[in-house]
């Protein structure tokens, strides 16, 4: 990341108690102050108003608001120099893969394995909702469904009419909907025809969809992949710069099963898992607030303590969240202000602190000057 040079200066003293300050405020995500993160790369005072440059490596706009009100209020009480605070932020995703030996994918910055060990738990819905988030929090995303025999990232997203044509001869376009880019082999194969592959083939064609397809400047690309921990899973692991994977189950026991199955499959290729999410985790009843867990309880919770990795979140049973993807408009688009995709916002801003944790902590330099 690189600094921005100021126009003005701030004298030792003050520069000192500036950067207590800002270190004393503990960033919700990376749990680390503004400073030992890394995130301050501007100071400058003019007059009585301090500028303040912030750079995050993960997307979080919905909380800048509050952010600098609250730098500001604390600011303004430590130093009398200061009685207004002008404060610029900017987001920057660094190139990031756990598979060093893989190239990057061209125009692609970080790759997002969302995957479950069996079927029907939520897993393409969670892949949706967290590329939406991710880009209404700020962050330029594609999602890849990679379910070669039964794509749904389609219809989901209300995009199935879109067939992809090559500029080039050698690359497809992608489809864009609710601000994401989106490719699926359901663009390609038309009407009801089911790809009737054998593994191999299905991973090698997902390969394909990855490296030809023309994705424009992604911060992060979300891979919807198929159930279980087959040739698709294996080959992503060898063949594609995944940064991290999610895992999403549901709160029963079989399901539980295999979700473990699937965290053990990623730590055996060093991708790091960046946690759990747990589906269908609860039902609220709309007419009396009576709270049930019809699938078990905590069963999410208990695989993430068992693995040392996060839990990122819990879905309830809600009929809202099914009806918004069979409309095409998932809850974090359908219902922005709402419950379910603020739940999707903070699993989303889980996601891509823990991708910013794994990076190696360079820290941003701060330039500093003043007005003489």
């Amino acid at each position: 990341m690189s600094s921005v040079t100021p126009d003005f200066r701030l004298d030792e003293a003050l520069l000192s108690k500036v950067l207590a300050v800002l270190n004393a405020h503990q960033d919700p995500y990376l749990k680390q102050g503004l400073v030992d993160a890394g995130m301050v790369n501007k100071l400058a005072l003019e007059g009585n108003r301090l500028q303040l440059g912030l750079v995050y490596p993960y997307p979080c706009q919905s909380l800048y608001r509050d952010t600098v009100m609250a730098i500001t209020n604390a600011l303004v009480a430590a130093c009398d120099q200061i009685a207004e605070v002008e404060a610029e932020i900017d987001l920057q995703i660094s190139t990031y893969s756990a598979l060093a030996s893989i190239p990057p994918i061209p125009n692609v910055k970080q790759v997002i394995a969302v995957a479950s060990g069996k079927g029907g738990v939520g897993k393409s819905t969670t892949s949706v909702n967290l590329a939406l988030a991710l880009a209404a929090e700020g962050a330029n995303v594609g999602i890849l469904d990679a379910d070669i025999y039964g794509p749904s990232i389609p219809m989901m997203l209300g995009v199935e009419d879109f067939r992809p044509v090559s500029p080039d001869g050698k690359h497809m376009t992608c489809a864009n909907a609710h601000g994401i880019s989106a490719q699926s082999i359901g663009f390609i194969l038309t009407d009801d025809q089911a790809a009737v592959w054998r593994g191999p083939m299905a991973a090698g064609t997902l390969v394909q969809l990855v490296n030809e397809s023309l994705w424009q400047d992604l911060d992060y690309l979300v891979v919807d992949l198929p159930p279980g921990t087959g040739d698709i899973q294996l080959t992503l692991s060898q063949k594609v710069p995944v940064s991290g994977a999610v895992i999403v189950t549901t709160p029963q026991d079989v399901a539980l099963a295999d979700a473990q199955k699937g965290v053990t499959m990623f730590q055996k290729v060093n991708i790091p898992v960046l946690g759990v999410v747990e589906n269908m985790s609860f039902y609220l009843c709309p007419e009396c607030g009576h709270k049930d867990h019809p699938f078990g309880s905590h069963g999410g919770q208990r695989i993430a303590e068992r693995y040392g990795v996060p839990m990122l979140g819990a879905l309830p049973l809600n009929i809202q969240i099914r009806e918004n993807m069979d409309k095409g408009t998932p809850s974090v688009v359908a219902e922005p202000d709402g419950e379910i995709a603020a739940i999707y916002r903070d699993l989303a801003r889980k996601v891509a602190a823990g991708l910013a944790q794994q990076q190696t902590q360079t820290k941003v330099s701060i330039a500093i000057s003043d007005d003489e």
